[in-house]
C-alpha cells in the first residue's frame, strides 16, 4: 500500500483544513488507519483513528474539533480540522495497516504503511 498525504498549509488561528490520504496498491477498507503528526522537536503522536471494525477514537487534544473519516470507493482517509490552533502546528502523516488491533490504535509500531506527511501551520 502507497499512501500519498495532501491538503496542508498556512492557515489562521480558528481557521479549517482538511487533508487527504489516497491510497494507491491496495484498497484500504478493511484496514485500520490513523492520522498523526509531529510537531518541530517533538515526538511523533496520535490525533485520530479508524479501527478495523469502524470504531473512532481522538486524541483529548483534537476532540470536539477534529473529523476523520474514510472513504472506501475512492481508498481516501480524511482529516478534518476546525478550530485550528498554533499548537496543531505540525507535519502531518496518515497510516494505515491490516493487523492492528484496536488497543493499539494510538501506537505508530502497530502501523505497516505511511504516508510521507503534509505540513500545517496554524498562524497569524
Amino acid at each position: 500500500v502507497q499512501l500519498q498525504a495532501s491538503g496542508g498549509g498556512l492557515v489562521q488561528p480558528g481557521g479549517s483544513l482538511r487533508l487527504s490520504c489516497a491510497a494507491s496498491g491496495r484498497t484500504i477498507s478493511r484496514h485500520a488507519v490513523a492520522w498523526f503528526r509531529q510537531a518541530p522537536e517533538m515526538d511523533r503522536t496520535f490525533v485520530a483513528g479508524i479501527n478495523r471494525s469502524g470504531g473512532i477514537f481522538y486524541a483529548d487534544s483534537v476532540k470536539g474539533r477534529t473529523t476523520i473519516s474514510k472513504d472506501n470507493a475512492r481508498n481516501t482517509i480524511y482529516l478534518q480540522m476546525n478550530s485550528l490552533r498554533p499548537e496543531d502546528t505540525a507535519v502531518y502523516y496518515c497510516a494505515a495497516g491490516s493487523s492492528v488491533i484496536s488497543s493499539a490504535l494510538a501506537s505508530q509500531d502497530a502501523y505497516a504503511y505511511w504516508g510521507q506527511g503534509t505540513l500545517v501551520t496554524v498562524s497569524s
